[in-house]
């Protein structure tokens, strides 16, 4: 297995363990993550939304698959099924991560799922009406940098 490939596959398998500082550990200092509710988090910010979300993480179960690198990129599959924790409604989330390298450590992460049928497992039927809304996907984004920005401010 490619280093790279074994550097993901450690990642996803502290995240399973919800153990978000050996999964920050694999990010360089100057990494930068974005997904469909995160879209843009650098350095710390991105380490601190896996601590964030670990340690509210009651009932998370995360597979990863397909997981393939070289040395400058690479890519994986994974599934995270949880309940949502505004809601208790169960989320069975399926995302497709890339990844970009330097030095052994990952410094771009770029997951993809679909934010409309999230917000329908997530929401219900608020999910269900507006889901595609750029209104309620803009909510969900605000929600989510609101609530890491006061997790941070907690562990101050």
């Amino acid at each position: 297995m490619h280093p790279n490939a074994q550097l993901i596959t450690d990642f996803y398998a502290a995240f399973a363990k919800r153990d978000a500082e050996a999964m920050a550990a694999c990010y360089a200092e100057d990494v930068h993550f974005s997904d469909p509710v995160f879209p843009d988090l650098k350095g710390k910010d991105a380490g601190d939304m896996w601590r964030m979300l670990c340690e509210a993480a009651t009932d998370l179960e995360i597979v990863a698959s397909d997981i393939s690198a070289d040395d400058t990129s690479g890519q994986g599959k994974w599934v995270a099924t949880y309940a949502f924790s505004q809601t208790g409604r169960k989320v069975v989330n399926v995302i497709s991560a890339r990844f970009e390298f330097r030095d052994g450590k990952i410094v771009r992460h770029v997951d993809t799922f679909d934010l409309a049928k999230w917000t329908r497992m997530a929401l219900g039927v608020p999910g269900y009406l507006l889901g595609w809304s750029s209104f309620l996907q803009n909510k969900v984004r605000g929600m989510a940098a609101s609530g890491l920005r006061k997790w941070q401010r907690g562990q101050g």
